[in-house]
């Protein structure tokens, strides 16, 4: 049960300090999860971001979810889940409660600012972390690429992007795995 504190203790941390976004969570996570805590391998990280961007609803709470799951079963998936969800869902009705009388407030209007400026360079370093766990070939950047084109530049959706790198990876990838 102390094991399970700890979790949710470590998720309420992740969710009250951790602004812009699943993507900028990453980071956070992988530090608490695999670095500090040495509840998962790098590789298990991984797998589970993989499998937390394919389900529909927040990075930051699928993740959280399959990592508490594995760590503590299902109490430890609703244990991780609430702790990444509580902070939020408490800074939301504080700021609710008290957003008139602060909305024009010039240090407000600034500490939002300096928040997200910040927020890019954390889904960078995450970027950065996930890329150094992909083969650096030909075909995997090409695949890079045309996702930044595809998104970018043509204003393909990105769940078409994923469909198809998903499609690419049965076709040409499922021989390498047999």
């Amino acid at each position: 049960m102390k094991k399970l504190l700890i979790m949710f203790i470590s998720f309420f941390k992740i969710g009250a300090f951790t602004f812009g976004g699943g993507y900028a969570m990453i980071p956070i996570i992988e530090a608490e999860v695999v670095n500090k805590k040495r509840w998962l391998e790098k590789e298990e990280f991984l797998d589970i971001l993989a499998i937390s961007q394919s389900f529909p609803g927040a990075l930051a709470v699928n993740s959280s979810i399959f990592i508490g799951y594995k760590i503590g079963g299902i109490l430890g998936g609703i244990l991780a889940l609430l702790g990444v969800v509580l902070p939020s869902f408490f800074i939301i009705l504080i700021v609710a409660i008290f957003f008139q009388q602060f909305r024009n407030n010039p240090t407000v209007e600034l500490v939002f600012k300096g928040i997200s400026a910040a927020v890019p360079m954390l889904v960078l370093v995450a970027v950065i972390s996930l890329s150094k766990s992909v083969n650096k070939n030909l075909i995997n950047l090409a695949i890079v690429l045309f996702t930044v084109i595809a998104i970018s530049f043509l204003k393909i959706h990105p769940i078409l992007v994923i469909i198809l790198s998903a499609l690419y990876g049965l076709i040409f990838l499922g021989k390498k795995v047999n």
